[in-house]
């Protein structure tokens, strides 16, 4: 299979395959106990508190192991409006990743007012929108720094810093641009970021939540004592380990591979557009992921595409993997002014460090020949 889709996940790289698996078998003592099998949990787990905290540019105190990226928005979203019961007005895009913008229509139901960002041809903000849309009541903005369906960038340090101005809560969802883009959160004033390991070859079901220093947050999981009192539950060490270690490796790797992944990128849409002349690319291509295009093949029915991709060994999709069972076109290409029709008829495909040049003609023709079939 030449995998294609790492949006949607990425291949657990060996060394975090091999850092977890201590903590599958002898080592599988709980972090909380005071023995020395709990003891070295402990160690371990602090030791990728702080590889995690490096890779966004934080101190190790302030991170937070959840069980992925939706668990992370949600306490992030959640939390920030339980600290300010008097305030009831969100700020978030119309091209956020489910679980923020099903939240927040879930909130809207529950009596919140949410206003919802438009955005341009190319997937990027209305700064002047954004900045009208921020009042004394305003709670919270969240919102995501790279689309997972087009991998375009919003402005995140300039929109911080609006929201800093004004005292609003600002979190962002950096679900894909994490160990994509660099994050320095020591110079952006952020309070709240989401992150999950599959994103960048670490384990499903592990994240972790960034909460500045001095915010009051209150948990979504009340029990125990774990993660300081802010999200209680056994830890998940061997998830977390390899969360750690999969960070680490994503720091190092950012500066070498990302340009390697973009030249791959770039190389791959040269090859769609001479073969097929009439395609059209969707999103910003001055800001985006190194990794992502999305494009649509005008006449050609994305789902059968897909399905001819996938019966010649081509991995790729048709949008988030979390709303591939969905049969309407995109909510984030239909924001970006994208017709149903063209919306329907269009592919993401996403690379990592783990792809090669050798792939690519492969891919080309494999796509080349499931436009023939239909």
């Amino acid at each position: 299979m030449i995998y294609l889709d790492n949006n949607a996940t990425t291949p657990i790289d060996p060394r975090v395959r091999e850092a977890m698996l201590p903590f599958l078998g002898a080592s599988f003592g709980n972090p909380s106990s005071p023995h020395a099998a709990g003891r070295a949990a402990r160690e371990a787990m602090e030791k990728a508190r702080a590889q995690v905290a490096a890779l966004v540019g934080a101190s190790a105190d302030s991170m937070v192991f959840t069980g992925g990226g939706t668990e992370s928005i949600t306490t992030a979203i959640r939390g920030a409006l339980a600290a300010q019961p008097d305030k009831r007005h969100i700020v978030t895009s119309s091209i956020e990743h489910s679980a923020t913008k099903n939240l927040c229509a879930q909130l809207e139901r529950e009596g919140f007012e949410v206003t919802w960002l438009r955005v341009d041809g190319g997937g990027r903000p209305d700064l002047a929108q954004y900045a009208a849309a921020l009042r004394d009541d305003t709670a919270l903005v969240s919102v995501i720094w790279a689309n997972n369906e087009t991998g375009v960038l919003f402005p995140v340090e300039e929109m911080a810093r609006l929201a800093d101005e004004r005292r609003i809560v600002f979190h962002i969802d950096a679900v894909q641009a994490a160990g994509k883009v660099p994050i320095n959160l020591a110079r952006v004033p952020v309070h709240l970021l989401s992150l999950a390991a599959h994103k960048f070859h670490g384990p499903k079901g592990v994240g972790a939540l960034f909460v500045r220093s001095g915010l009051g947050l209150p948990p979504l999981l009340r029990g125990g004592g774990q993660e300081s009192g802010r999200r209680a539950g056994t830890e998940n060490v061997p998830g977390i380990v390899g969360l750690g270690v999969a960070a680490e490796l994503a720091m190092l790797a950012l500066p070498v591979e990302m340009p390697r992944v973009a030249a791959l990128r770039d190389e791959f849409e040269a090859g769609v557009r001479s073969r097929f002349p009439d395609a059209r690319f969707h999103g910003d291509p001055a800001h985006r992921l190194a990794n992502t295009t999305n494009f649509a093949l005008p006449g050609r029915d994305a789902q059968g595409l897909l399905a001819g991709l996938d019966r010649l060994g081509v991995a790729c999709s048709i949008g988030s993997a979390c709303t591939s069972g969905e049969v309407d076109a995109s909510h984030v290409l239909r924001a970006m002014g994208v017709g149903d029709e063209e919306a329907r008829s269009s592919l993401r495909f996403s690379f990592s460090r783990m792809n090669t040049g050798a792939e690519l003609p492969a891919a080309l023709a494999a796509l080349e020949q499931a436009a023939a079939r239909l």
